[in-house]
This record gives structure tokens, sequence and C-alpha cells, in this order.
């Protein structure tokens, strides 16, 4: 652990955190020149990592540690050495108690870790006092996730959401600068009036930050809003799954997309739309971020407009990786986070995804069992044949959700016949002596605008 003494703020290139981070990283993290958790050059940290909860169920405390252990490599971590602590009761100060947390430092300087990674979400006041009592610096669950979104964002908003996310998590966690560091006052020569600390400027300076990046977040959701306006009148199909389930190429499989779809934690970040229907785009399909156990409430709150996109879906695709012998636990985390974003009467669709890395095919009783009745598929999305029979049968699906109707349109009545060619399926057409006698089907939101044109038309 570092030890620092007062200096001029000019002087200052560092300030101590509960992860030991560097005051450049911090810059880097504002600026979005760093991608990664190390610096180019740098050695990758030495971790060892474990895996801290009350979890008495072997299968689910060994996929929470091989969970975390994947985090940090993709995060750029060296892990040196993992385990599995139990904990009967979380201790209010330290989370862990002081001799436990000792016992396990002194484990991880066995194994050659320089930190130590405990699959947690720990208080800044936890980690402080975490971090005296271990000798070692310490990296939570939830700083592991924000490096991870950190490096797969690409896009304006997403590198913005990253960075409110990640400047919340370090604000309450700055501390130790300057803190007997005073400031003249005007007057007589020897008063002297206490000054602002190092941190309180620095943290004075991150409260601005993210004041503009909040502002310029607003900004981009106002554009999202236009586009999803402009979008209303498609049905919607949305794609919801836990992380690195293939959504993404699902997505290009259906629509002949060429999205990023490598495989690791996290690759999406932005939600991507792209037309279903060959003609007409009435049907869109959208793919949007992974879900994880334990979903830092950072992360949920600063992604709220990307993922706003699942309550408004006219049918949601549950992906689910049938490969992963943790699947009924991460599709059970998909629908916790389902009911959450309040989707949970919006009709299903489960599709059970990498049929080619299946060892052995899952039963009908189960995938019944697992999709709560509703239709399923199981697929490889390098089968052709599969994914147009899933196309046909999601398509199918969301026409079940349309409204029909019969109207006779004048000829003269343009900008009506514009919206029903351009919005809905016109499934019989006749021409009478008054106007064109149309059957039409399409989502309910446009054909409430049909009827309010027509109204307008005959008056």
């Amino acid at each position: 652990m570092l030890e620092f003494n007062s200096k001029a703020i000019s002087e200052h290139s560092e300030v101590p955190l509960a992860d030991d981070g560097q005051f450049e990283r911090l810059v880097d993290a504002w600026t979005q020149r760093s991608q990664a958790s190390n610096a180019p050059g740098e050695q990758p940290s030495s971790c060892y990592v474990a895996s801290v909860g009350a979890e008495r169920d072997p299968q689910v405390r060994a996929a929470q540690l091989t969970e975390i252990v994947a985090l940090v490599q993709h995060q750029g971590g060296q892990v040196v050495g993992q385990e599995i602590c139990h904990l009967a009761e979380p201790n209010p100060r330290t989370l862990l108690g002081t001799g436990t947390a000792r016992a396990l430092a002194d484990r991880a300087r066995a194994a050659g870790a320089t930190m130590l990674v405990l699959d947690a979400e720990l208080s800044a006041s936890q980690a402080r006092n975490l971090e005296d009592a271990a000798g070692i610096a310490i990296c939570d669950r939830e700083a592991i996730i924000l490096n991870v979104f950190l490096r797969h964002a690409r896009t304006r908003r997403a590198k913005i959401q990253v960075e409110i996310a990640q400047l919340e998590y370090l604000r309450p966690r700055i501390r130790g600068v300057g803190l007997d560091m005073d400031q003249q006052t005007g007057g007589n020569k020897n008063a002297r009036g206490p000054g602002e600390t190092a941190s309180e400027l620095m943290a004075r300076k991150l409260d601005g930050r993210l004041a503009e990046l909040r502002k310029g977040l607003h900004k981009l959701k106002t554009s999202g809003d236009i586009q999803r306006q402009q979008r209303a009148s498609c049905q919607r199909i949305v794609l919801v799954g836990y992380t690195n389930a293939g959504k993404t190429s699902l997505m290009n499989a259906l629509t002949s997309a060429e999205l990023s779809a490598r495989d690791m934690p996290f690759e999406t970040l932005d939600t991507t739309s792209r037309c279903l229907t060959r003609h007409g785009g009435d049907i869109v399909l959208s793919d949007t971020v992974g879900f994880i156990r334990r979903l830092p409430e950072r992360l949920l709150a600063s992604f709220e407009s990307t993922l706003s996109e699942i309550g408004e879906a006219s049918l949601l695709v549950i992906v689910v990786d049938a490969s992963d012998h943790e699947r009924e636990l991460q599709l059970g985390t998909t629908l916790q986070l389902v009911e959450r974003m309040g989707a949970q009467s919006i009709p299903r669709f489960y599709v059970f995804n990498k049929l080619d890395r299946l060892d052995s095919f899952p039963n009908s009783d189960e995938l019944a069992r697992w999709s709560g009745g509703q239709p399923w598929a199981v697929l490889s999305t390098r089968d052709a044949d599969a994914v147009s029979k899933l196309e046909a049968a999601l398509i199918q699906a969301v026409r079940r959700e349309e409204h029909e109707l019969t109207a006779v349109v004048p000829y003269a009545a343009a900008p009506v016949l514009k919206l029903i060619y351009g919005q809905c399926r016109v499934m019989a057409s006749e021409a009478t002596e008054t106007g064109l006698q149309l059957r039409i089907r399409g989502p309910e939101a446009i054909m409430a605008r049909v009827r309010k044109e027509l109204g307008k038309v005959k008056q």
C-alpha cells in the first residue's frame, strides 16, 4: 500500500484509491484514451481471485469462481491463484474479518500476486479497511466488470455510459491526499485558513466531469428517442440473454449484418437494430447488452436508455448458450433482469444456441420446463437451414400480435395511402367507385394512425 505526503496540487501525480489506482489511469478513463486496465507496455497485474459468499451449493460456487476468473482475464489481469471462500456472515467493516483477510492475503502473496480480487461488491470504506488489514491491493467485482466494459466501449454512447459508471465508482474512493495542506487568505500575512485538500479538489473535478457527461448522455438519449419514434410503426424483436450467449452471432445470421461477435464477455454494449423482413422493413431486430449475475447497479442506471429497448419490444427472444453447463442458472439471471426491466408481460421466444458445441442434447421436457411452455428452438447459427426456419418462426410469432383493418380509402387521400403502403401489409386490394377497398394488417399503433387519418378525410 502506497503512502502519500502533502504536495502542491501541480506536483500530485497519484491519487490513492481503494484499488491502488494511478492518477494517470483516472485521467485516461476520463478522456477515453485508454481502452484497457493496463497501460501500453505495462505488465498485467498478477491477481489472486477469491469467490466470496454464503452460497453453499458447490455447483453454483464453482460457476461463480469460473466466471470471475474469466472476467479478470478478459480485463487484462494474470490469474496466479484462485479459491472459494465461504462467508457465513459478512463483517460490516471489512466484509471478511481481519484474520480471514490476512490469511487470504498471505496465500495471495505466496502465489506471487500483487492484487487480491474478490467476487463481491465492496463499499469504499470496506475496501479501505480491507486493504489496510490485508496489506495488499484490493479489487472488487464491480471494478473488474467496469474494466471489461471499458475495453469494449466503442461508440460515443457506450463510452459515456461506462465512464459515468466508472467515475461514480471512483468518486467515494478518493482519499488521503493533502490532508495537512492549507491555503493562504487575505488580510494579515499571518492569517491562514484551511484550504481545500487535493482530494477535495479532485472530487470537485470529478463532479464537474460527471455533470458534463450526463448532459452529453441526455442529448444522445434525445436523439435515440427520435430514432425510436421513427421505428414506432415497426414490430420490434429484441434479443436478450446472458453475456456471450451468442446474441450477436444470431443477429448476424438472421439479418446478414457484420457486427463484431468475438467470443468474450460484453462484446456488445450498444443496442444495434436491423430490418428482419426483406421488404417493407416492418419488423426490426435489435441486439442488446448481455446480462451477468449481480450486474452492478451503477451499470444498470448508466445503461438505462440502452436497456429501455427491452420494454418496448413486441417479442423478446431469450438467447441461451445451450453448451454451457450453467445454462439454467444463466437463464434464471436473464429472466430476473427481464422482469426488473418491466418486460415480464411481453411475449417470448426461447433460442437455445450453440448446438454444434453440445455434448448431449437436452430432452424436450427440459427445454419445455426452461421455456415455461413458450415456443423454443435449438440451433447453431452456422446452420443456415435452421436459421431460416427460426426467422420464419419469429416473423409468424410477431404477426400474431398484428391487428387487421378493412377500409375504403378515397383515391385523393394520397397521405393515407402512403402511410398504409409504407407501414402496413396490404392483404387484399379492390378498386371501387369511391376509392380503394383495402384489407391491411399491422401493429395497433399504425392501425390507430390509419383510423385517425381516415377520420380526417371523411370530415
